[in-house]
């Protein structure tokens, strides 16, 4: 019994340390980092076993680009020198079970569909309605067959083509499409890739793709690309990451140093650009539309809430009606995501090249161009308006128009969009729903007919179902006889699309996303100053201006009102319109020569004004304009829009203070605020996020 005492006095401290232990367990263990599952964890050793392979196989001087199968460098120029029947296997014991699963060989490896062809280039091979989602900037040739990028066919024969596919949108597809060839068996048609590929490719990849060859394939050359305004964009910290990112792989060989070489990368479907079957539906009926209009050329007006797709089925629309169409004119009437200006104008393109990649990789000049001055036309309708009728004028009704428009299609918005409707008279009407969007009704013709505008009122129907519209005739260009009869604006067709576009911006965070797309659109275009490569990139202070006597061209502020004593500085440091206007401004003897009201006339660039020298009463402009355009510019025109920061904190190579950035500001001037950019206080956060209650009184 003693003895027995004892025991239990020995084991009661253990267990009651062990019961200590074990409830401050899982204490212990507790880690953010999850389990991982056993498919995980069999797929990550994997992937780590393949690449200590092939790193040892790299190490012992193995080449992996013959087929799929590791083969020595010693072995391959061997084959190389002695031909066919050196590189033919010397006849032996058929391998055993054991040895045909070695590690040092991958023949059942599938053979991949992409190849290195050289320095900066890769081969690609597609079967049949397959794809290749990638991001990043490459020079995209079809050496046979045919593919499909951003709805524009590239095929065999045709010239190269530039594909952007950045990370501010959706990644782009190489597709490969069905194409007609005569009736030929497949040692035919192998034979006639050879010869077309015999002026491309060396014998080594001719013999890979040979190889690998299947009918209706399509064989891609993907080169590296470099242009001076990528260059331009990415020299400014933090926009590196627009046209590639670097992330951590464990799948390295050939097709990853191929890719790395190109200086793409590989993306996932997810990524992509996905086109509902509606999307689809419209865009093939609007291209059946456009090359079988008899009676005219069809205008085409696209609307919809903000980030629902507009963009994207614009781009996509364009690059399908120039499979068919040598030319299509567009209409940009958004301000705020300009497609090919920077933001702010309304403006007329003829386009006769693809559209592949975003705005700020294919800035262009216009055919006719108003500068605005403003991202949004709120508080200013009438003139937004005026001068859409004045660019419309410039249309010659030769070729299809896409009309672009703004996302703000509530209250006043939709009522402008109505007479925007009127004014141009489209023949169809693509509008744009999506469930996550605020209401917008069915702008069908009768809807259209039975509603007031801001500066239009609802007119009964007439003959043909047109609206007779005489307030706009005198502001259109038409024939002579056309001019003594009232406008007849004929019905539209409308074109309802469901869009499942999936984006990232929410209320929050939209105006800062618009706001980098701005400036990227205003680095594009002041890339076209820097020289073409392989000269280097000069900085901004390092080129040479325009110089421009106060006298010879007239100011305006167009977005504010500013004290005639306060324009220079408002000037300084500016992004500004050049303009022509109709008045001589010429006549006077000093300057600067300031306009009372802000005109309407064309804009033929856009500049920088880097310094004003009051001395000599000169201006200092810096624009990508040519010197025979610039002759005609007798206006300057300062809006809202503005330079980005990075230009101005980004200037490398300068000694001392950095121009026009300073930290001693003075909120005593006209005009200047504490409160542009100030943080919010905690309790204006907690009455945004916890509005106080509405009652209303109930009624019977």
């Amino acid at each position: 019994m003693a003895d027995s005492l004892l025991l239990l006095r020995k084991r009661g401290p253990m267990r009651s340390t062990w019961m200590r232990a074990r409830k401050a367990r899982p204490q212990l263990i507790l880690s953010r980092r999850p389990r991982r599952g056993l498919r995980t964890v069999l797929r990550w050793c994997g992937r780590r076993r393949l690449r200590r392979r092939l790193l040892q196989a790299q190490a012992a001087g193995a080449d992996w680009r013959e087929g799929g199968c590791l083969v020595s460098r010693a072995a391959a120029a061997a084959a190389a020198a002695g031909g066919p029947e050196a590189a033919a296997p010397s006849p032996g014991p058929k391998p055993t079970r054991d040895e045909d699963s070695s590690p040092s060989c991958f023949a059942s490896l599938p053979v991949p569909s992409l190849r290195p062809a050289g320095p900066g280039r890769a081969l690609l091979l597609l079967p049949l309605e397959q794809d290749f989602i990638f991001s990043g900037i490459c020079r995209v040739t079809c050496l046979y067959g045919q593919v499909q990028v951003f709805g524009f066919t590239i095929s065999q024969g045709q010239p190269s083509q530039d594909v952007f596919s950045t990370y501010t949108h959706s990644r782009l597809t190489i597709s490969a499409v069905h194409y007609s060839v005569p009736e030929k068996s497949k040692k035919e048609m192998k034979r006639e890739a050879r010869i077309l590929l015999r002026s491309h490719l060396n014998q080594d990849d001719r013999c890979w793709l040979m190889k690998n060859f299947s009918p209706m394939c399509s064989i891609v050359m993907l080169e590296n690309l470099k242009t001076s305004t990528v260059n331009f964009i990415i020299s400014y910290p933090g926009l590196s990451y627009i046209f590639l990112q670097e992330s951590p792989t464990f799948q390295i060989n050939s097709e990853y140093f191929a890719l790395r070489s190109v200086g793409i990368r590989k993306e996932k479907r997810k990524n992509s650009l996905h086109l509902t079957e509606s999307v689809l539906s419209a865009l093939e009926e609007l291209v059946t539309d456009c090359c079988e209009e008899v009676d005219g050329c069809p205008i085409i007006l696209v609307c919809g809430s903000q980030d629902i797709g507009k963009s994207t089925f614009n781009r996509h629309l364009i690059n399908q009606l120039l499979n068919s169409i040598s030319c299509i004119d567009y209409l940009e009437c958004d301000l705020g995501q300009t497609e090919f200006t920077p933001p702010g104008c309304i403006s007329l393109l003829n386009i006769t090249e693809p559209v592949l990649g975003p705005p700020f990789t294919h800035q262009r000049t216009p055919q006719k161009m108003v500068y605005y001055g403003k991202p949004t036309c709120k508080n200013d309708y009438e003139n937004y308006i005026e001068i859409i009728k004045y660019v419309f004028s410039s249309y010659k009704r030769e070729s299809p128009l896409i009309v672009n428009t703004m996302g703000w299609v509530t209250d006043e918005g939709l009522l402008l969009l109505i007479d925007l409707i009127r004014l141009l008279s489209p023949s169809h009407v693509v509008q744009f729903r999506s469930g996550r969007c605020k209401y917008m009704p069915n702008l069908s013709p009768d809807y259209v007919d039975g509603m007031d505008g801001l500066y239009t009122k609802s007119k009964s129907r007439v003959r043909n179902r047109g609206y007779h519209l005489p307030e706009f005739a005198e502001n259109l260009e038409f024939a002579d006889e056309e001019k003594e009869s009232p406008i007849l604006l004929t019905g539209h067709k409308l074109i309802c699309v469901q869009s499942d576009f999936a984006f990232r911006k929410t209320p929050r965070n939209r105006g800062s996303h618009n706001r980098i797309l701005r400036d990227l659109a205003v680095l594009g275009y002041l890339g076209q100053l820097q020289p073409p490569l392989p000269k280097p990139l000069c900085p901004l202070h390092g080129l040479t201006p325009y110089q421009v006597p106060f006298n010879a061209v007239a100011l305006r502020i167009t977005h504010a009102d500013v004290a005639p004593t306060h324009t220079l500085y408002a000037l300084n440091a500016s992004w500004v319109g050049l303009c022509k206007v109709l008045d001589d401004v010429r006549g006077y003897a000093h300057g600067p020569i300031l306009l009372a009201q802000t005109p309407i006339c064309d804009c033929v660039g856009f500049g920088i004004c880097r310094g004003i020298d009051m001395e000599k009463r000169l201006y200092h402009i810096l624009t990508p304009v040519p010197p025979e355009a610039l002759r005609d510019v007798n206006c300057l025109l300062v809006g809202a829009v503005s330079v980005p920061h990075c230009v101005l904190k980004g200037q490398r190579g300068l000694e001392g203070t950095i121009p026009y950035i300073t930290t001693d500001y003075n909120f005593k001037l006209p005009g200047a605020s504490e409160k542009i950019g100030g943080r919010q206080t905690e309790g204006t956060c907690q009455e945004k996020l916890h509005p106080k209650p509405k009652f209303y009184r109930k009624t019977n």
